[in-house]
């Protein structure tokens, strides 16, 4: 009998049926032995925590599929920065969520392993399906967005993100994407756009569906035509595709980056302006002076403050994107990539009415939107680099370095780059230039 392997793709339907799963299948994992290693020893010696030590690549068992699962073959995943969170059991380890989940009984005990599969985006092939789904079939291509959760509360269903059962799939899951093969929640999945390679779609759910969460949806801090929306880290994951949405939204994007061809890429993106951190005097600045640094270039060229502070790197900014915000503005927050205990002057929180919004992922109908401007080609994927599933923990060690814009992406059941698509006339028609945009500036 078949074993399903890379030739997945090129299945029907009844022959992926009729294949048989392998027992184990390669993963990029983490144990709970360097977990407990690494908690043994001071603060700053687990922050320092080399990622390539503790992200390994190996066999891990198949897990059973629950009536609500999908099994998906794997093509092409992407590294996020979670995975570094993971990698350095940072801020706390995995292994603590995957305790509780596996203590909520049922079919969660499967997650509480000694080892955890990460990854939180990817594309593939559906392979099998539970008793209980109904929306998706072997051989469907799809991608899969990371929010999980267990649909029995009401607030499941109005916000996954707000519902207490809510985890991020692969970050506090078990059998992640970045894998030969992962299970997947049915309520996970979107089709995968047919004119974009595995890779290509891979790429985006995670950090898309975020940024459209913190700046399009209801639920994060909506922008309206002209608004000033001030963007740190504009060429990485997260800020790449802010400046995208923003400019498809009548806003202008005010990007920061810290590279001659970071700013090239921004300038690919038509952000509007582009503020290098690394040609300005900040060295030993105290927060106020240093948000002040900031303001200036911004009133100097609109007259104004911002009206939203796109905020994800944290400890460093926090209190400057607190100053820099108009009266009345709004900081939102996903994230806190230099660390997350942030101190800011609270008085020019409160005095100048401002508000800070919490944002983390996004519901699947969020994603749903963002896969649909991916479709029509209005948002193209951030993708600027490929490693293979082999090579993943130093591709992490690249993304916790910072030498890179937008997105890694990683080569699972793929072969090769390029594979995957569908529609090659969509693709003629949107254009390989502008899909392919950040590949040149794969290695900075």
């Amino acid at each position: 009998m078949t074993v399903l392997d890379a030739k997945v793709a090129d299945l029907s339907p009844e022959e992926i049926l009729a294949a048989e799963l392998p027992e184990t299948f390669k993963a990029a994992y983490v144990e709970k032995a360097d977990a407990v290693r690494l908690w043994e020893q001071p603060e700053e010696d687990r922050q320092r925590a080399d990622v390539r030590d503790t992200l390994k690549v190996g066999e891990v068992p198949m897990p059973e599929l629950a009536p609500d699962e999908c099994l998906v073959a794997i093509m092409a995943a992407a590294l996020n920065y979670n995975t570094i969170w993971s990698a350095r059991f940072e801020p706390i380890p995995g292994f603590l969520f995957l305790d509780f989940l596996g203590k909520s009984g049922g079919w969660n005990a499967r997650h509480d392993q000694d080892f955890q599969v990460l990854g939180s985006d990817a594309a593939g092939v559906v392979v099998r399906v539970g008793s209980n789904v109904t929306r998706w079939k072997p051989g469907d291509r799809v991608i899969v967005a990371a929010g999980w959760g267990d649909l029995e509360t009401v607030l499941e269903h109005h916000d996954i993100v707000k519902s207490p059962s809510a985890r991020a799939w692969g970050f506090e899951t078990n059998w992640g994407g970045l894998a030969h093969f992962s299970i997947v929640k049915g309520a996970q999945l979107l089709p995968k756009a047919p004119h974009l390679s595995w890779e290509e779609a891979a790429c985006n759910t995670l950090c898309a569906t975020t940024s459209y969460r913190m700046l399009v949806s209801e639920h994060g801090a909506p922008f309206k035509q002209g608004d000033l929306v001030f963007i740190w880290g504009a060429a990485g994951g997260l800020g790449a595709y802010a400046v995208q949405l923003v400019k498809n939204g009548g806003g202008i994007a005010i990007g920061v980056v810290n590279s001659q061809p970071k700013q090239e890429l921004l300038e690919d993106l038509d952000c509007d302006l582009i503020i290098r951190r690394d040609q300005m005097d900040l060295e030993g600045l105290e927060p106020r002076k240093f948000g002040k640094a900031f303001r200036e270039i911004v009133r100097a060229e609109y007259g104004e403050d911002p009206h939203i502070i796109f905020e994800h790197v944290g400890e460093t900014t926090f209190w400057a994107s607190v100053y820099l915000a108009r009266t009345g503005g709004r900081i939102v927050t996903c994230g806190s990539s230099t660390g997350a205990n942030h101190t800011f002057d609270n008085r020019y929180l409160w005095m100048k009415t401002k508000r800070i919004i919490g944002s983390h992922g996004g519901t699947l109908q969020e994603a749903l939107e963002c896969n649909r401007l991916l479709e029509m080609g209005l948002l193209q994927p951030a993708l600027s680099k490929v490693v293979a599933l082999d090579d993943v923990a130093q591709g992490a060690h690249e993304l916790d370095a910072n030498t890179h814009v937008g997105k890694v992406g990683v080569l699972c059941l793929a072969e090769e780059e390029g594979l995957g698509i569908e529609d090659q006339e969509k693709r003629d028609r949107i254009g390989a230039d502008k899909i392919e945009m950040f590949r040149k500036y794969g290695d900075l």
